[in-house]
């Protein structure tokens, strides 16, 4: 009966896609054969998360799907947001590109495609995809090299086709660029442990913890898998966290490809990792962000601090988990999921007071940027971004070594 049912949701789906069955939606959408809107000559060029930010893409919330995570990835999205929810998410993402603009930067748009349709390989069937808000989960920009991360979701598999028309025409701009994509993955039963949330959440905190340090999570080591937004940029140092959507296997591939990095694996003390850009973030050389309710490995501090790095503990959120807008399967913590323009000026969301005070104690120009309605299409300012394009030049900020770092 599994395998008719299986077959008969493939034949379904056969069906329901067309030749264009993977278009675009109308919204700015390129029509067949027509190119990206033409625009001044590209570079990629990136080394870290704070130098002046020159060129950037921001998501957007057309069609984005509700998800369901605590029923683990596999399993199905319950459908779309409202459309009064998109709709008020697009005019924060189009208020901030405005703001960007206004400060000199380059900003480039993904084309959603129909996140409804069902997604069918050889080996599974999902009911849906997910969006195009969160571009930093999708592509990291390291040096000259675009890359495409594997995706840890079912229902991200396609997720990388809203950005091909604006990669297309980066390669044809820019002669130097590089352009990579991680092997794609088949995110078969292999590849995720039967029932773990459901184990998991019975545990004991301090057992949950132990799993989290080993990375004894929901990926299984079957195939390299991480997301983009994962990976934390400094310079020559890659640090990557282990996670509900990055193993030890994508962290593997990472070093392989990019040899003449230091690609470290790290952990934080929470329950569900995801990304950790909500986590531990490089507000300029010499200092961290991190959240204070998520303690960073011993090790992992005392490397930063040999190496005469502040870890400031970010400042309490404004929201709770009960305050958190409908269907936002993110953490209040968002909060410090910020975009730092250059290493004196930072993009913080509007209603995070505390945190906005924290930062002009540290001596940077805030700007306040209103962003909680887009929370429930994945993630904050941050998410909503990928850096193609900063200022600087590959730097060791951690000339001393430690450990394993």
């Amino acid at each position: 009966m599994r395998y008719a049912n299986q077959a008969q949701a493939v034949d379904r789906a056969a069906r329901a896609m067309d030749e264009d069955s993977l278009s675009v939606t109308t919204f700015d959408r390129p029509r067949s054969g027509e190119r990206p809107r033409e625009s001044p000559t590209t570079t990629i060029n990136c080394w870290n998360q704070w130098s002046r930010l020159r060129h950037v893409i921001v998501g957007r919330a057309d069609g984005g799907m509700a998800q369901s995570p605590e029923h683990g990835f596999p399993d199905r999205s319950p459908g779309p947001l409202p459309q009064f929810m998109v709709d008020a998410a697009n005019e924060q993402l189009n208020n901030f590109v405005r703001i960007l603009e206004k400060r000199g930067v380059r900003v480039d748009r993904p084309f959603p495609v129909d996140f409804s349709r069902m997604v069918v390989t050889p080996e599974w069937t999902q009911e849906s995809m997910f969006g195009c808000m969160p571009p930093r989960d999708v592509m990291i920009t390291v040096g000259n090299e675009i890359l495409e991360a594997t995706m840890s979701h079912r229902s991200r598999w396609f997720e990388y086709l809203c950005y091909r028309p604006l990669i297309e025409r980066y390669f044809r701009d820019d002669p130097d660029m590089k352009w990579e994509a991680a092997p794609k993955p088949r995110l078969t039963a292999e590849s995720y442990k039967r029932n773990f949330l459901a184990e998991y959440w019975k545990l004991p905190r301090e057992e949950r913890m132990r799993k989290v340090r080993n990375n004894d999570l929901l990926l299984t080591e079957a195939e390299p898998l991480f997301d983009a937004a994962d990976i934390c940029l400094f310079g020559k140092d890659l640090f990557v966290q282990l996670s509900m959507v990055t193993n030890r296997a994508g962290v593997r591939w990472l070093r392989k490809h990019f040899p003449h990095h230091r690609v470290h694996e790290v952990t934080f003390d929470e329950d569900l990792p995801f990304h950790i850009d909500a986590t531990w973030i490089p507000l300029r050389p010499g200092l961290v962000l991190h959240n204070g309710e998520r303690a960073a490995d011993p090790d992992l501090a005392k490397f930063f601090r040999l190496n005469d790095w502040e870890l400031a503990p970010a400042a309490p959120p404004a929201k709770t988990k009960t305050t958190l807008p409908r269907f936002c399967f993110c953490s209040p913590w968002l909060s410090m999921n910020m975009l730092c323009l250059d290493a004196k000026t930072v993009c913080v969301e509007a209603s995070e007071t505390a945190q906005m005070e924290q930062l002009e104690k540290l001596g940077f120009e805030v700007i306040p940027v209103p962003f909680w309605d887009v929370a429930p299409f994945g993630g904050g300012l941050h998410c909503a971004t990928a850096d193609l394009y900063r200022d600087g030049c590959l730097e060791d900020y951690f000339p001393q070594r430690y450990g394993r770092f």
